[in-house]
């Protein structure tokens, strides 16, 4: 694996798509995308509960883009590196997780769309964290 990724490609494909993400959720939530092609489309006429699941999306993708950068080296941390390593495996993990729910949805756009990009996710993750 590590001779056909480097960490570091790794890692700016994690914050580049991560980024996108981030974009992608802020647009569902200013309903600028159609809110029915994310949650599995369980969230459709729930504005509270569109809003709730959106302000945790990015949250969550907020503290995977900070954990990848602090990885890759682009934040400077050198206090925690168990930690940052505990946590990608938390993220891959979840790239994984989140791949099966894809795949399960009954959105067609989770299934072609979101969950080839997060099998490519969870293996960059999967790089990132097996790099000492």
């Amino acid at each position: 694996m590590r001779k056909l990724i480097s960490a570091k490609l790794a890692g700016n494909i994690l914050l580049a798509a991560l980024g996108l993400l981030f974009i992608f959720h802020v647009l569902v939530l200013f309903k600028l995308l159609p809110a029915d092609i994310v949650w599995g489309g369980q969230v459709k006429d729930v504005q509270e509960n569109l809003i709730m699941l959106e302000a945790v999306a990015l949250l969550v993708t907020l503290l995977f883009m900070f954990v990848v950068a602090v990885k890759t080296g682009y934040i400077q941390i050198n206090k925690f590196p168990g930690m940052i390593n505990a946590c990608l495996w938390l993220i891959f993990m979840f790239m994984i997780l989140n791949t099966l729910g894809n795949l399960a949805s009954t959105v067609s756009f989770e299934n072609l769309v979101f969950a080839p990009v997060t099998i490519v996710l969870a293996v960059c993750a999967f790089r990132l964290a097996i790099e000492k």
